[in-house]
């Protein structure tokens, strides 16, 4: 889900101009929980379950406590994956009407830590979908 340039979720660009925010914030959460898995793989977790990026980094960060400071940044990322998707998961309105920019970036920019915390793991080498062979 890293787009071209590493930095973002892949669709993010666009999707900021053209102001869905709510679905940058679902799409970085979904980057950071997959992020969050692959940590574990990497640490040899044979089935990483779930999808909270919460959990998922707080188990992560049993094996490697220098992950602990992304956990809680996991936790704001995890209040994107219900109600940016389903009106239903707000108490009124759509979610294209209840985030904003604000939102995005701070979405993004957690993601993003995440996402880094990843790649010095596994020494920095960019997989088939950054570039890589």
């Amino acid at each position: 889900m890293v787009g071209a340039s590493g930095s973002r979720p892949a669709g993010c660009g666009l999707l900021l101009r053209e102001r869905r925010y709510h679905l940058v914030c679902f799409l970085a959460q979904q980057s950071a929980e997959k992020a969050a898995k692959a940590l574990l793989y990497l640490q040899g977790v044979e089935t990483p379950w779930g999808h909270s990026v919460y959990e998922l980094l707080e188990e992560a960060a049993q094996e490697d406590p220098s992950l602990t400071s992304l956990v809680e940044k996991g936790a704001v990322l995890d209040k994107y994956y219900i109600p940016t998707r389903y009106p239903n998961g707000l108490p009124g309105g759509i979610p294209a009407k209840a985030f904003d920019l604000q939102d995005a970036e701070r979405a993004l920019g957690h993601a993003r830590e995440i996402l880094e915390a990843v790649r010095r793991r596994k020494g920095g080498r960019p997989n088939k979908y950054e570039g890589g062979s």
